[in-house]
């Protein structure tokens, strides 16, 4: 992006959240943001770090994050089995997605989540309140437009009565199926309200503008099938807190799985399956250069967008009272998964420690930031 940028900005028309989101890119831990020096008080071993943009956007600035996200999840999960459910929309509500991505997001996060409280809490299937967290992705291994949510959802919830613990099988939450009913139908829902919504109209591209195509829209979506996938069960709080910290902070792509620049084409790395989603291996996928940054740039959220949600039992407001009485009649039911080892609560390892000499790096001064713009080619 840094070699490309200011040629692509100089024939594509870009708003000013993503062409923030590339400068913050270009500049992450160079000299542009400045740093800080440290010496080590053993061998004087010098080394300059350079400051983060701490963009979500970023390859480079999850890591750490995830790291965080994990010690503050840790008192949100409770000692239960829990389960990986995917909601997905169909593509063929990306042109309006991307035209009013707050407004639709939003609704993908409504629909999913009830979805969950109206299937979990129907005596039919668990008659309980679970507790899950969802978690916002956008794209696809390619980087084409793929809106869908991830959610972890505990294997069980609280009884209506909030008195008992009401545990799932330990390798079944729902039929998918009803799961995705009921998600295509209150999305559906959902979306016929913000079209007739006067007040605050949808932004609608060109074949979407007469209310026959909206119909038609709406017809054919009804008639298709919602994917609603559920993964195998996941076991131990930290487990599931580590497990879903690869989702939480990942980006549209990798450093990883970005393998060369080759020309003016970027090649990088997918998973390969088959068509019933069989993972098969890895292969290249090449796109130019221009292309790839057309397509991140197609991830970048509204500013300030709450990506990351918490519902039911772990539903802000609610937590200091319920987290509590839920984990207490878990371990009455003797619902309770196993503790984990102590071990894989260790923290990373320490970064003031000297690469050199095992010694300890001080702080010894800062680096100013260079005042330069990215995509200044003069």
């Amino acid at each position: 992006m840094a070699a490309f940028g200011a040629g692509y900005l100089a024939c594509r028309d870009v708003t000013e959240r993503a062409r923030a989101v590339m400068r913050h890119i270009i500049q992450c831990r160079t000299s542009a943001l400045g740093g800080h020096e440290y010496a080590c008080n053993n061998c004087g071993q010098i080394k300059i770090a350079w400051n983060q943009c701490r963009d979500r956007h970023c390859p480079q600035c999850q890591g750490r994050k995830a790291a965080k996200w994990v010690d503050k999840m840790r008192d949100r999960i409770l000692p239960t089995h829990y389960f990986h459910v995917v909601f997905t929309v169909p593509h063929e509500l990306n042109t309006l997605m991307l035209f009013n991505k707050q407004r639709l997001y939003d609704i993908l996060f409504a629909a999913s989540a009830d979805t969950l409280k109206t299937i979990l809490g129907d005596p039919k299937h668990l008659g309980a309140k679970p507790a899950f967290t969802s978690v916002l992705h956008t794209w696809s291994q390619e980087l084409n437009h793929h809106a869908h949510v991830h959610a972890i959802v505990s294997g069980g919830g609280l009884s209506p009565d909030g008195k008992a613990w009401v545990a799932s099988r330990s390798n079944f939450l729902a039929h998918v199926k009803v799961f995705s009913k009921r998600f295509r139908n209150r999305y559906l829902k959902l979306l016929s309200r913000a079209y007739a919504d006067v007040k605050e109209p949808l932004l609608l591209p060109d074949e979407l503008k007469h209310r026959t195509q909206f119909k038609r829209l709406k017809r054919q979506l009804k008639h298709k099938k919602w994917v609603v996938y559920a993964k195998k069960p996941l076991r131990g709080p930290i487990a599931v807190c580590k497990y879903f910290a690869g989702y939480t902070h990942r980006v549209g792509i990798s450093n990883k799985r970005i393998l060369r620049v080759e020309g003016d084409r970027v090649v990088f790395r997918v998973r390969h399956r088959d068509k019933k989603g069989k993972f098969l291996g890895y292969r290249e996928r090449s796109l130019q250069v221009y292309e790839f940054i057309r397509r991140f740039l197609l991830h970048v959220l509204p500013r300030g967008y709450t990506r990351i949600r918490h519902y039911g039992i772990t539903a802000p407001g609610k937590i200091k009272e319920q987290i509590p009485l839920a984990t207490e009649l878990i371990r009455e039911a003797k619902a309770d998964v196993e503790p984990e080892p102590e071990e894989e609560r260790e923290p990373t390892t320490d970064p003031c420690v000297c690469p050199e000499c095992g010694g300890t790096m001080l702080l010894v001064g800062t680096v100013d930031p260079e005042r330069r713009d990215p995509f200044d080619t003069s």
